[in-house]
């Protein structure tokens, strides 16, 4: 597949980005989905597939697995294309008599996608994990940087290094089934939530902090660890087949930033009410979005990414109405019985 044609092409396929193929789908546009993940779901999926998200709108509690997994029902009904594990590079733009100029975006897999708009819901833009220091020859061999299932650590020791909520969120789901967990983390103070870090305390995960991991062994997967701890002579040896880092991301627009987009601190995309960029046929939402009195949750950008999409129909046909009806008003929307 080298070339694909749709009406409407979302950058990102975190939960704004499927919220956003869905209600394309409730406005009859063909869609594509892009992200530069392997897998749907963005930081959710990635980073606290397991952890319980509070504030989605109907659920007192979701796990980010399930939520995802809700959204991509959800957006089932309308086929999505999706195109993961590439990256959008190249934008180009070719007038058309009469219609909206054609914009081409061309991926890091040699994709061709010709759509009428585009809906940047990209999140932080692609992130990258901080690096481990010692044991980078092990990814992929028992060094991981996300735990997407904790299915793989069951009944095995597992190092995790770094003091933020994702290093105890993951200990706190680890640590019943793991044959043993120790969390390493270079400082005395820990930046995750003072609640987590209170209930980590009170679980069998041993804490290690004022240390780091200064080697890793084994053969074709990892075996153990060495971690220097401040104050002591020698090091500590520590069996471990699975060592998670969890030092962090860099997070970069990369090609977008080329695009011509107005950004606000050199990392967010300026937009107007109507979550349109300064560029013609690209529009926004999400966390990468930014305007005046921006507040930053998923619950938010829901709401940012339906009027994004309706917005969208709209510069696709001038004729066609912003407001999409109500959903229940749709037959489309009813539930299919088996």
């Amino acid at each position: 597949m080298n070339a694909v044609e749709v009406d409407l092409l979302i950058v990102g396929a975190g939960p704004v980005g499927l919220f956003g193929a869905y209600y394309a789908g409730v406005r009859g546009l063909k869609v594509a989905v892009i992200d530069s993940l392997s897998q749907i779901g963005g930081q959710v999926s990635a980073m606290y597939p397991e952890k319980q998200i509070f504030d989605i709108a109907g659920f007192p509690a979701i796990s980010g697995r399930q939520l995802i997994s809700n959204l991509a029902e959800q957006a089932a009904r309308y086929d999505p294309l999706y195109l993961l594990g590439q990256e959008a590079q190249q934008l180009d733009r070719v007038a058309r008599d009469g219609e909206p100029d054609l914009l081409v975006v061309k991926t890091s897999a040699g994709v061709e996608i010709s759509t009428g708009a585009i809906v940047i819901t990209g999140g932080i833009g692609t992130f990258t994990p901080r690096a481990l220091p010692a044991g980078e020859d092990f990814l992929g061999r028992g060094l991981e940087y996300f735990v997407p299932s904790s299915t793989e650590y069951t009944g095995k020791d597992v190092v995790i290094v770094g003091g933020g909520d994702s290093a105890v969120d993951w200990a706190l789901m680890l640590q019943p089934i793991a044959c043993s967990v120790t969390l390493v983390h270079r400082r005395e103070a820990f930046r995750a939530h003072h609640g987590s870090v209170e209930q980590l305390r009170a679980t069998s995960v041993r804490i290690v902090t004022n240390s780091q991991v200064t080697r890793a062994t084994g053969g074709d997967q990892l075996e153990g660890i060495e971690i220097t701890v401040s104050g002591e002579s020698e090091p500590r040896r520590l069996a471990c087949q699975k060592l998670v880092a969890a030092l962090g991301f860099t997070a970069n627009l990369g090609p977008l930033r080329d695009w011509g987009m107005q950004l606000h601190d050199n990392r967010h995309l300026v937009v107007d009410s109507m979550m349109r960029t300064n560029v013609a046929g690209i529009f926004s939402a999400g966390d990468i979005a930014d305007y005046a009195g921006k507040v930053r949750l998923i619950a938010v950008g829901f709401g940012e990414v339906a009027t994004a999409v309706n917005n969208a129909a709209v510069h696709l046909d001038p004729a066609a109405q912003l407001f999409p009806g109500h959903s229940t008003d749709n037959p489309a929307s009813e539930p299919v019985l088996a």
